[in-house]
């Protein structure tokens, strides 16, 4: 068994939404089937049931909100916040619930067409859901449960599990090899092709915020790859960029803009590769990995967390011109983190105490003891704000 129970990618905004529908599938559970009640069963088959025979409006949204049995709905609750959550973060909440109510429609009508039987769960919404995380974020990293001869964890590519553990096995294969004849295949598969376009739709509508890491932008830097690894390769195309002055100019910024794509492809490969590293634990081959991450380009920066996490590694091992760096850039993209005011306590105290750079230091150790809200934090600050002007004065 794989089972997918987190993504790297970080949620700045509380996911709303998703935390509702979450609790409303829950809550219905609770109401109509824990209880075990004649009526509880019996207004879940009257309103919470897709009849295939002859769909009613209504159903083809209140079906998504019951579910057959406790593991049925663990099942697609834990799906449902892996990916979920960092969704609902990129489309906001009243587009995601929108788009997550419409995705269990359209699974629900696709089921309907082509059986009379009836359906129940969230299945094709989170279908829809899980295709949109793939969209949104392909070259994200998820951590999967796996149980085999034993339980362990493993960090893999969100392409990989999604499109060949979640789609292509479980619902393409897995069927032919006699898998249960009681989960309804054509509402997953419905659901995915939903997620897929309608997310790439809102990319290129750009109703949803674009970055170079989206599907859209991977799309386009393989196009235009492949387009100029053709034209290098063409005798014509070349023989045209030496005789007409466009030619040249077209041929120059072709291969700037390669240059650049591959530069960003790279990046993005290393960024994978530290969050890998990271995830195990494995702090000095992540740190290395970041070093080569700024050789390409000096201005990158991590996400909070695996920032922090190379700062510290820096810092635990001595290496403290490095801490400093790193923390730094933490400062300057995450200057509202919660954990800012105790990064720039202690590199005010790495600058003072061993960097001897007492001015950078008491820049940081000024904003620090304004913001502290610890007395012993103060006091840390102060003392380290006088031992700069010390410093200070020893040398002037």
């Amino acid at each position: 068994m794989l089972l997918p129970i987190r993504t790297e990618m970080e949620t700045r905004h509380t996911p709303l939404a998703n935390l509702g529908l979450l609790c409303a599938n829950v809550l219905v559970f609770l109401l109509l089937d824990f209880s075990g009640s004649d009526s509880g069963r019996a207004i879940k088959e009257q309103y919470f049931v897709l009849h295939g025979d002859w769909p009613v409006f209504y159903q083809l949204i209140t079906y998504q909100f019951s579910h057959g049995d406790v593991w049925h709905l663990v099942g697609n609750m834990v799906f449902l916040w892996v990916f979920g959550s960092a969704v609902n973060a990129k489309m906001g909440d009243l587009p995601y619930l929108l788009f997550y109510i419409a995705g269990g429609m359209f699974a629900g009508l696709m089921f309907a067409w082509k059986t009379p039987l009836d359906l129940i769960g969230a299945s094709g919404s989170i279908a829809a859901v899980t295709t949109a995380y793939l969209v949104l974020f392909p070259r994200s990293r998820v951590t999967v449960l796996y149980v085999l001869f034993f339980v362990g964890f493993i960090t893999v590519p969100a392409m990989w599990i999604i499109v060949l553990k979640v789609i292509i096995w479980d619902n393409v294969i897995g069927p032919k090899l006699g898998s249960a004849t009681d989960v309804a295949y054509t509402a997953h598969l419905a659901g995915y092709g939903f997620g897929f376009v309608v997310a790439m739709l809102m990319l290129l509508l750009k109703s949803v915020a674009r970055d170079q890491f989206d599907m859209l932008a991977l799309l386009k830097r393989w196009s235009q790859r492949r387009a100029f690894a053709t034209s290098v390769s063409s005798p014509a195309a070349r023989a045209q960029a030496q005789l007409g002055r466009v030619g040249k100019v077209d041929g120059a910024a072709a291969e700037a803009t390669s240059a650049r794509d591959i530069l960003m492809d790279q990046s993005t490969d290393l960024r994978s590769e530290i969050a890998g590293f990271l995830e195990q634990k494995k702090i000095p081959e992540a740190t290395g990995v970041y070093e080569k991450l700024l050789g390409l380009d000096p201005e990158q920066c991590l996400s909070a967390e695996q920032q922090l996490a190379i700062a510290r590694g820096y810092y635990d091992t001595g290496r403290l011109p490095q801490a400093a760096s790193a923390f730094e850039k933490f400062l300057a993209r995450y200057s509202h983190h919660s954990d800012a005011n105790e990064v720039r306590l202690l590199l005010g105290i790495i600058n003072v105490r061993d960097l001897q750079q007492a001015e950078a230091g008491m820049s940081y150790l000024e904003v620090a003891l304004q913001r502290c809200t610890s007395p012993a934090r103060r006091d840390l600050a102060q003392q380290w704000l006088d031992q700069a002007q010390r410093n200070i004065g020893r040398a002037t």
